[in-house]
């Protein structure tokens, strides 16, 4: 292999350097923010915006023990999950011993609850009417959902899954509801 010429090393390391170098400026100018101008401030007076309300991540870790410990006390072994008002899973708590199938169904009891606003074993009975409401991604049409409530609106669902009967998940689901009103 021929050697480079110091003259020769010292303009390639200068290309080099000046390539690496608007390659950075390139990106971090990439990722700078929109300028000033750009930007639109919010007017809450503006009738496009809307405001929800969530439980806190705290509030939900709170009600999936409270849920955990009221089955634990019946000494059935379930998973709980705590979903918010979109149906994004905020907590899962497995419990020990709980079947593998436990916490997805759990999620999708807490989702099925909190998109119909009503306890998952009232929904069931309404698939006779409508069967292809089963068909709907996501959702889990058997007794252990319940939804949480703010002046009667959902912002939030408890599902448990695990013990012997949809009936138990649902009471215990309920415990966890009624532990935010503590």
């Amino acid at each position: 292999m021929k050697k480079l010429s110091l003259r020769a090393r010292v303009l390639t390391g200068t290309v080099a350097v000046a390539a690496l170098g608007a390659g950075t400026l390139g990106a971090v100018s990439a990722s700078a923010s929109a300028p000033a101008a750009a930007a639109v401030k919010a007017d809450t007076d503006n009738r496009n915006l809307q405001q929800s309300t969530h439980l806190t991540v705290a509030a939900a870790t709170k009600a999936a023990q409270a849920t955990l410990d009221a089955a634990l006390k019946e000494n059935q072994r379930v998973s709980v999950a705590v979903v918010d008002r979109n149906g994004n899973t905020i907590v899962t708590l497995r419990g020990d011993g709980a079947g593998p199938q436990s916490p997805e169904s759990a999620v999708k009891k807490a989702f099925t609850a909190v998109s119909w606003n009503a306890p998952t074993s009232e929904l069931a009975g309404r698939l006779e009417k409508a069967p292809n409401l089963k068909d709907i991604p996501g959702t889990l049409f058997l007794a252990g959902g319940a939804p949480v409530q703010v002046k009667g609106a959902p912002v939030a669902g408890i599902g448990v899954a695990g013990a012997p009967s949809g009936d138990l998940d649902e009471k215990f689901a309920q415990a966890g509801v009624a532990s935010l009103a503590r």
